[in-house]
């Protein structure tokens, strides 16, 4: 663990002692070394325990891959942000760069984390740079309104959650996360002990987010520069994944007859919000609220406390994290060119752009979770594992994943297909740059295939 942390500290004065001629090359270069490192941790997923532990922080084979998904991120982001940039002040792109490295160092600390409330800590801390990333990089004047929608969303979930800490902490004497599963259950009183649970839940349902919690989300990512996108859509939003994975263990006893309402609001969300993406106009508010539709089934999958259940939910967090951020970095590659994410504006591009199309056409499939690759592993075992909790279950999976096929087919042949605008016939080419950025973000779907077990650590726990 400290062969990663060491050198994403290092990133953060580098920056700023870089040259301006070689600041972009030097981080990306950095930051990749940092992603191809984390790799290794993935050696010990097959382990049921925790690995490269110290008193602070650890691997294991939950946290581990989503903690090498945070360091792969890094590179992408630099990538991705590249070109708008570039005609910034330099003291501005060092800014940049050193709040997206201080958000991985937050998110490293969060995900390796072996204490509740250096986890919290942590969890909380990841709110400051991505706040700053939206409201002084964000496109638009609504920048402000979206990052307070942000702030204030995720600072009321998560303040109860403190407090539940605190009383976990005073019935238990621990919040290691190496006891905690072993620690006699809580002695409050009924009426007491479900509002516990309630404070325990919220702040990473607010998180993922469970619909009717989620407005803040579209808001969030229509707002904000790319990386920002990619960022809260590939990890931040597994945090509450995370967090209740952690946390479910602690609340069993409860949970029984408290995730009933919650289960059955997860599910009506991916209905719900699967059908406002067939509405949408706007391609990355597409893009959001098809994330809040996929979050639903990983809630639902968590919520239900079986194997399969959280296995599914785990593969389905990292493959999702991956398919959508490359849909958000697709979608910017149009921005930069259209200078409109209004998809009837910026239409019939296979015809300008036939390479980018190739990859819309396998970011869309993977979106919509076609064989073999591992979007459809994670949601067959999340499918299965409601079936058999509930066979009415079925009818609301089965009708969200063929909206869900339905708005990604949607969203390919609105942005991909018919005539080219008049307005649009003088387009750049795609770049190689954006070429391989679209690489690294489905090549380690294909790897994921070939090796399965990597994220299957679950099952032997």
């Amino acid at each position: 663990m400290l062969k990663i942390l060491i050198p994403t500290l290092f990133l953060l004065p580098t920056t700023w002692l870089t040259s301006s001629k070689w600041l972009w090359p030097t981080a990306l270069t950095q930051s990749m070394l940092i992603a191809l490192g984390s790799i290794t941790w993935l050696n010990n997923t097959t382990d049921t325990g925790w690995t490269a532990l110290n008193s602070y922080i650890g691997t294991d084979p939950l946290s581990t891959p989503l903690l090498v998904l945070s360091c792969w991120l890094l590179p992408l982001m630099l990538l991705a942000s590249q070109n708008h940039l570039s005609s910034e002040p330099m003291n501005r792109q060092r800014m940049y760069i050193t709040l997206l490295a201080t958000l991985q160092l937050f998110l490293i600390l969060a995900f390796g984390a072996t204490e509740m409330i250096m986890f919290y800590v942590m969890f909380e801390a990841t709110l400051i740079p991505t706040l700053l990333v939206i409201t002084r990089w964000g496109n638009h004047t609504e920048r402000l309104n979206a990052g307070t929608y942000f702030l204030f969303y995720t600072l009321a979930g998560s303040l109860p959650l403190l407090v539940a800490l605190l009383m976990l902490q005073n019935n238990t004497g621990t919040l290691s996360l190496l006891i905690i599963p072993y620690a006699k259950p809580l002695l409050l009183m009924p009426f007491g002990s479900k509002i516990w649970w309630a404070a325990c839940m919220i702040a990473f349902l607010v998180k993922m987010p469970l619909y009717g919690m989620h407005l803040w989300l579209p808001k969030a990512h229509v707002e904000a520069p790319v990386a920002g996108s990619m960022v809260l859509a590939a990890v931040l939003l597994k945090l509450g994944g995370y967090g209740m994975m952690r946390l479910m263990i602690v609340l069993d006893p409860l949970s029984k007859e408290m995730v009933y309402p919650f289960i059955v609001l997860a599910l009506w969300g991916v209905i719900i919000t699967g059908s406002i993406c067939l509405r949408q106009t706007d391609l990355k508010s597409l893009i959001a609220y098809s994330s809040v539709s996929h979050m639903g089934l990983v809630a639902g999958g968590i919520l239900i406390q079986t194997p399969w259940g959280f296995t599914g939910a785990l593969i389905l967090m990292i493959a999702h994290g991956l398919a959508s951020s490359a849909l958000f970095c697709l979608a910017n590659t149009n921005y930069e060119r259209t200078h409109s994410r209004t998809m009837l504006l910026a239409r019939g591009l296979q015809i300008a752009l036939p390479l980018m199309t190739t990859w819309w056409f396998i970011a869309s499939l993977a979106n919509l979770a076609l064989p073999p690759l591992p979007n459809l592993m994670g949601e067959l075992m999340i499918l299965t594992s409601l079936f058999n909790w509930s066979a009415w279950t079925l009818i609301l999976t089965g009708i969200g994943t063929l909206i869900t096929a339905a708005y990604s087919l949607y969203m390919f042949l609105m942005s991909q297909r018919g005539p080219l605008p008049q307005h649009m016939l003088a387009l750049p080419p795609s770049y190689t740059r954006e070429h391989l950025l679209m690489a690294l973000h489905l090549i380690p779907l294909l790897l994921i295939i070939l090796k399965p077990a990597l994220l299957w650590g679950w099952f032997a726990c």
